[in-house]
């Protein structure tokens, strides 16, 4: 369908609802002072809705409730009008009142990419088999689309029974069955949809109540992060061999909270909040908006309670890059996960009529166009957008029976295709622009496409403007592995600096988002375009979206290994284990124009999940410690209390500086003192009496000084600490940002942290 938003490379955006046509009434979100309820009231849904008609018009106080939330904040979501909303504010019990937000979707060889094959590896005394079984006991909760249950990724085969803890169920709806669809691998499917039926009323789509996936984003995020192992799996063809998540033995409860036109903050809220009472181990969520403060961030307000109760929150930092300062889901206590590539490509060819071949990438599957040279033209149409090929911009008589060169961006790659093809033309040559650059992603197109980047889209340009007759065949290559450099930093992938804090330093980690085959709906053709009439069990994506469910599933892994850690300890180990070299043994690069990437693309860098699983030492944080983080960065009592949702909070406890909290990296921030000086926690998770070595690598106009420069650990949870200042030369200001990392060392273990330094905030 034109209008889902599960085609990943779109832009994140965050739209209020007041973009939507204006109604007598729309939804709130409104936080409720809980301590507050009175002793004779026997629920706070019950408080609430007195609270509510007793302060408002609505006499149908009960009807205007569309949920109810305890676990993951303390409050309501109702349809209000702008009046009843003003009259709630100024109530004593009332925190705050807020607007509903739309959030948008950020949108197979991974296991092999990651070393997630090799049975024989011992991890921290862990067999992978010992791990598989491990993991039967850990529950990955996806917030997204919902999921097609039928998918052979979501199979029980061998699978013991649901853990007794167990809260979660699975919702009925028309066209699902409880009893059929869900098992013992699929163990929670609901919809939550209150909200978005709120914009649906304002002439948004409409669209079945159920948990059933009929965009195919939820179904494939879920099965990459725990689908089960499936043989011959591939799309039409590409990427041919076994399809498994990274957890593959781990349980799946799949929240729907997308539809056609976007996910509600309203209803992302009441799916964590579900979701945290099921009973979920890790959450999983690809999707976003913009940067805003945390009191202002549902999903952050919704992690933090998470969180609190031990479970790993992940979700994609957005697919906004290259664009500087373009993250979403900042807050610390989230993963925020930028994607990469992975050493698998699909490479497709464009000869011109003067000889020239150039290499791009397609998923095409069709017959192909021969070897036969047609004519291939660029800007035929009826207006401006031609070149960008959009609907209804290209002239019939000019491009029938040709090939069309389309420039990417505005539109969807896939929708230029299906106009080309829509007015006669016979295959297209989709080149990138500046803001691509030479990142390629393949699409299954539904006609003969090549792909190509911006240098080499230059050069074809330029051949049809100035050739007599210009001409080009397109052919195509297949799947082709043990690609290099791999992993690349994706050009899609949203970039620090972090905006909301400075002195966090986000995206933490990197990991496999481009061309990522896992499990897709049976409701929709791989383009997800309504014409596409084509079926698939798989499809191939890519996205932040893709990468997100891959720590999603890496987490799940770490848990199952030491579930005691917490989620702190979970994030810090994937970060401090992550790799900053490729494949080729050179520094990861940006697919943007292939110079070298920074952390402010690639965080930590990207996940090495054999050396997370023993990470030797890890930086962790306690829910105080995030409380006494969210006093420092002077917020009020208020605004702290909306995040942590506890009445007594006094800022008593607060650090000097945001950035001295105990996070596996490092942003320093040079302002009008050259000296910062920070203070880190490690806690030993290897074996006694284990002894590490600083190692620092720094820009050349700053000075690191690491005291104690040695750490020794008498036993196994020791826990020791060291300081570190970073002192600016005089008259450095002139150096936008430099990037360097500070490392523990043994002859077992690296314990690695990026650092990044500005001098001046962008």
């Amino acid at each position: 369908m034109a209008t889902r938003l599960a085609i990943c490379l779109c832009a994140i955006a965050v739209f209020q609802s007041c973009l939507v046509p204006v109604l007598s009434k729309q939804t709130y979100i409104v936080q409720m002072k809980h301590h507050l309820k009175p002793a004779d009231y026997a629920t706070h849904a019950d408080w609430y809705s007195d609270h509510l008609q007793a302060l408002t018009s609505a006499e149908s106080a009960p009807d205007s409730i569309l949920y109810t939330y305890d676990a993951a904040y303390h409050g309501f979501a109702a349809a209000l009008s702008p009046e009843e909303a003003e009259s709630l504010r100024q109530s004593d019990a009332v925190v705050g009142v807020y607007e509903d937000t739309v959030y948008s979707l950020h949108t197979t060889r991974t296991p092999e990419f990651l070393g997630l094959e090799a049975v024989d590896g011992k991890w921290a005394g862990h067999g992978l088999e010992e791990l598989n079984q491990a993991s039967q006991d850990v529950i990955v909760g996806v917030l997204d689309t919902g999921i097609w249950p039928e998918s052979k990724s979501f199979a029980d085969a061998g699978m013991t029974d649901v853990p007794a803890r167990w809260r979660g169920e699975c919702e009925a709806a028309a066209d699902f069955n409880p009893k059929i669809h869900c098992n013992k691998k699929l163990i929670g499917a609901r919809f939550f949809s209150r909200g978005y039926n709120m914009m649906a009323a304002a002439g948004g789509k409409k669209e079945s109540k159920s948990p059933r996936d009929d965009d195919g984003h939820g179904t494939h995020t879920a099965s990459t992060a725990a689908g089960s192992l499936v043989g011959n799996a591939s799309l039409l063809g590409y990427a041919s061999g076994n399809a498994r998540g990274m957890a593959p033995h781990a349980r799946v409860a799949a929240y729907r909270v997308c539809w056609s036109s976007g996910c509600l903050g309203s209803d992302i809220l009441a799916a964590m909040d579900r979701a945290i009472q099921d009973g979920v181990d890790v959450l999983s969520l690809s999707l976003g908006g913009g940067s805003a403060p945390y009191s202002r961030d549902t999903i952050a307000i919704g992690a933090f309670a998470a969180m609190e109760r031990g479970i790993f929150v992940s979700c994609s930092a957005g697919n906004s890059g290259p664009a500087k300062a373009s993250l979403a889901n900042v807050a610390p206590w989230i993963m925020t996960v930028g994607a990469g590539t992975i050493d698998r490509d699909f490479p497709a060819y464009a000869t011109l009529g003067d000889d020239r071949k150039f290499t791009g990438v397609s998923l095409y599957s069709g017959g192909g166009m021969g070897s036969k040279l047609v004519d291939l033209v660029y800007n035929k149409g009826t207006n401006s957008s031609a070149n960008l090929c959009m609907a209804g911009s290209l002239d019939p008589a000019a491009v029938r029976g040709k090939v069309v060169v389309c420039d990417r961006g505005i539109s969807a790659r896939v929708d230029k295709g299906a106009v080309v093809k829509e007015a006669g033309g016979i295959g297209m040559i989709l080149a990138n622009t500046a803001a691509s650059g030479e990142e390629l992603v393949a699409d299954s197109h539904l006609l003969p496409a090549v792909a190509v980047g911006k240098k080499i889209g230059d050069v074809i340009r330029q051949y049809v403007k100035t050739a007599k007759k210009p001409t080009a065949a397109l052919s195509f290559g297949g799947t082709v592995l043990n690609v290099k450099p791999s992993p690349v930093v994706a050009a899609f992938s949203s970039r620090g600096p972090n905006m909301v804090t400075p002195q966090i330093l986000k995206p933490d980690v990197i990991g496999p988002g481009v061309n990522i085959l896992a499990a897709w709906s049976g409701a929709v053709g791989p383009t997800g375009l309504e014409k596409d009439t084509r079926k698939t069990q798989f499809n191939i994506m890519s996205g932040t979206s893709m990468s997100c469910p891959h720590i999603s599933g890496l987490a799940a892994l770490l848990k199952a290994a030491h579930p005691t850690w917490s989620p702190s300890a979970i994030k810090s180990a994937l970060m401090t284990t992550a790799y900053t070299l490729d494949n080729s043994n050179s520094p990861l690069r940006d697919a943007a124009d292939y110079s070298l990437s920074t952390p402010w693309a690639h965080g930590a860098g990207h996940v090495d999940p054999q050396k997370a699983l023993s990470p030797g030492l890890v930086y962790d944080a306690s829910p105080d410690d995030y409380v006494a983080f969210l006093c420092s960065l002077g917020y009020t009592v208020e605004m702290v209390q909306v995040v942590a949702k506890r009445p007594n909070v006094t800022c008593a406890r607060k650090f000097r500086d945001p950035g001295q909290l105990n996070y596996p990296s490092f942003s320093v921030l040079f302002g009008k003192s050259r000296v910062v000086r920070y203070t880190r926690e490690l806690t030993n998770v290897d074996v006694s009496g284990s002894v590490y070595k600083v190692a620092v690598e720094a820009p050349k106009n700053v000075v690191v000084t690491v005291k104690p420069a040695t750490l020794a650990f008498k036993k196994v949870g020791d826990k020791l600490r060291y300081t570190v200042t970073f002192v600016s030369a005089k008259g450095a200001g002139a150096s936008r940002n430099e990037f360097g990392s500070i490392t523990w060392k043994n002859e077992q273990h690296q314990v690695r942290s990026p650092v990044s330094y500005s001098w001046t905030r962008v």
